[in-house]
């Protein structure tokens, strides 16, 4: 009698569980429920070809995370990055890749691309603006886990590559 109770009440669990993400994925496809999600992404809107001239000037927007519970790796790869050698002022150009494990919040993809374009005319080490960008990065959507490597082309004959991290490691 007592597994008979055990297995009804695992039943019952399951069913209780379907129905909140049948719920949660009615909600989802819901395109008024989307609207208001979507309300604060101002930039994807816009079709506008004004750039913010420096980091300081850019803003990443975030969404809701509509899985929260699961770990799971958002990689942005960005293989035409530019900045300015705060030295001689000559170009520098790399290919940043950003990897994190999103909590509550994600960065949608428009507003990083304005933010990275924002480094073309700013003077600063490759160092800096790796970690420029992962401290933007944990700002805006306080990640579980994220990572920022820069692949710099060779400048005097020596390519450089940076990884900055937040929270650990993100396993491949």
């Amino acid at each position: 009698m007592l597994y008979l109770k055990k297995d009804n009440d695992r039943r019952c669990a399951f069913i209780a569980a379907a129905a909140a993400a049948k719920e949660k994925f009615r909600r989802m496809s819901d395109p008024k429920n989307n609207a208001s999600r979507f309300r604060e992404l101002t930039l994807l809107k816009a079709n506008e070809r004004r750039y913010p001239a420096s980091p300081e000037e850019a803003r990443l927007e975030t969404f809701d995370n509509l899985y929260p519970e699961n770990d799971y790796v958002i990689t942005f790869d960005c293989p035409e990055y530019t900045s300015l050698c705060p030295v001689t002022g000559q170009p520098d150009f790399g290919h940043i890749v950003i990897r994190y494990i999103p909590d509550r919040r994600c960065v949608e993809s428009k507003s990083l691309k304005l933010f990275l374009f924002s480094f073309r005319n700013t003077n600063t080490f490759h160092e800096e603006s790796v970690n420029r960008i992962l401290k933007a990065i944990v700002e805006a959507c306080a990640p579980r886990k994220a990572e920022v490597v820069g692949q710099f082309r060779p400048r005097g004959g020596i390519a450089i590559h940076v990884k900055a991290t937040f929270g650990g490691k993100i396993d491949e």
